[in-house]
């Protein structure tokens, strides 16, 4: 029988290029949120990848972006920590033909370590050929990575090539995590991060990055699973959007978050939701932790 290995890969790159979406494909099950709106992963979280002959452990982390609160500065910090102790290292980036500034920051950090890092293009979908070999000489122009992967995460193209990739860098070594376990979340925290996933989608620009939810009663039986929950946000004037005209918008986030969940549960399940102001939330340390954000 084979020597069973094991190790850790870190996932990095700017906000919205697909890094949640690559994690739930790599894991084979959605342990990440996903939304169209930048800044949407705020943890790391940890995605576990189990077979017969090694265990790898992914962290997929908060976007790295200019920070203009207290809680964005806590995600970045949470991302660049990430980088440490890994045995490689996915930077994933959209297929634009020129280094960004963010990329450019990253690269610098990256070549003070040596841990191998492996250049992911996600969304090749969006762009034709040329386009996409002129990414890579961008790319390869400023770092020596240790493989170039294209992919496109949404559609699950090039995710198995990644996978073999990363089990050159994994090393004999033990099983960290149970077999069954795919992620490191509490099941409450995955219910309240659903329940944000709902409103990133149906709100506009300017309400999402200001919300939290805190789940205030989680009580699970063997036929029902009932849970409470506040949703935070900044404004009053977010509040009604989020409750929108004689409750509409409301009772669609609950109906989609009690869906999801019910799917996952395989149970009924009963969800009440009650929307609250908290002004300037992301900027009072306190009230970050008390909704269950990682202090750094």
């Amino acid at each position: 029988m084979a020597e069973f290995k094991s190790g850790f890969v870190s996932i990095i790159g700017r906000p919205n290029v697909g890094k949640s979406t690559l994690i739930n494909r790599l894991v084979g099950e959605k342990i990440a949120i996903i939304s169209s709106k930048p800044q949407t992963t705020r943890n790391n979280i940890l995605g576990i990848l189990t077979d017969e002959d090694k265990q790898i452990v992914f962290t997929d982390t908060p976007g790295i972006h200019e920070p203009t609160s207290m809680l964005a500065e806590m995600m970045v910090k949470s991302a660049n920590n990430a980088l440490v102790d890994t045995d490689a290292i996915l930077l994933l980036v959209e297929p634009i033909a020129n280094v960004g500034r963010t990329e450019e920051k990253i690269i610098e950090r990256l070549k003070k370590q040596k841990t191998p890092v492996i250049l992911v293009i996600n969304k090749i979908d969006t762009v034709k050929k040329d386009v996409l070999l002129s990414v890579i000489a961008a790319y390869t122009s400023v770092f020596e990575f240790a493989a170039v992967v294209p992919i496109s995460a949404r559609k699950s193209d090039g995710v198995d090539a990644v996978k073999a990739e990363i089990e050159k860098f994994i090393k004999p070594g033990p099983q960290y995590f149970p077999e069954d376990m795919v992620t490191d979340q509490p099941q409450r925290q995955i219910a309240a991060e659903i329940i944000r996933e709902k409103l990133l989608r149906s709100l506009n620009k300017e309400v999402p990055h200001g919300i939290a939810i805190e789940i205030f009663s989680f009580e699970e039986s063997a036929s029902k699973l009932t849970i409470e929950a506040n949703i935070y946000c900044e404004k009053q004037s977010h509040k009604g959007i989020i409750i929108g005209k004689g409750g509409e918008m409301l009772k669609k986030i609950g109906t989609e978050a009690r869906t999801e969940l019910e799917r996952m549960h395989v149970k009924k399940v009963f969800l009440s939701l009650w929307v609250k102001v908290n002004e300037d939330w992301r900027n009072k340390r306190g009230k970050i932790a008390n909704f269950g954000f990682e202090l750094q």
